[in-house]
């Protein structure tokens, strides 16, 4: 039985709202398809297209792209961001908005990002929408 996962607003292409739940955040990486993509499938080592908006659990929104009103690519499942991100978005289709909760050991770990808020042992939860692969 997994945990219960935040809600989130809006579709695809629009900024997220988060509201969390009562009780802990998921002890391991947990993804949400809210909406279901049609395109072809995120392959490891494929550069791929985001937006995204990154909220600690329970905690404050430390980035996202959407206020920017540009998307970021970046090299996926190769070890070029985050755990949570390389695991939960390959093999994902494109056109996809995924709910992630990522535990410590899948984010930032004991130390955190001060810089951005982010606390050392913080869950991580993010909304991201699949734009493209290149």
């Amino acid at each position: 039985m997994s945990a219960t996962l935040p809600q989130a607003t809006g579709s695809f292409g629009e900024k997220p709202t988060l509201t969390f739940p009562a009780g802990d955040a998921p002890a391991e990486l947990e993804v949400l398809v809210l909406e279901p993509g049609t395109g072809s499938l995120v392959e490891a080592g494929d550069e791929i297209e985001v937006h995204y908006l990154g909220q600690s659990w329970n905690g404050n929104v430390f980035d996202n792209s959407y206020d920017r009103g540009s998307s970021i690519s970046f090299p996926i499942g190769v070890g070029a961001v985050i755990g949570g991100w390389d695991e939960g978005l390959v093999g994902q289709p494109i056109g996809s908005r995924l709910l992630l909760s990522i535990p410590p050991h899948l984010g930032y770990g004991d130390r955190g990002v001060p810089q951005a808020g982010i606390r050392g042992g913080d869950t991580l939860v993010f909304v991201v929408d699949i734009v493209s692969t290149h």
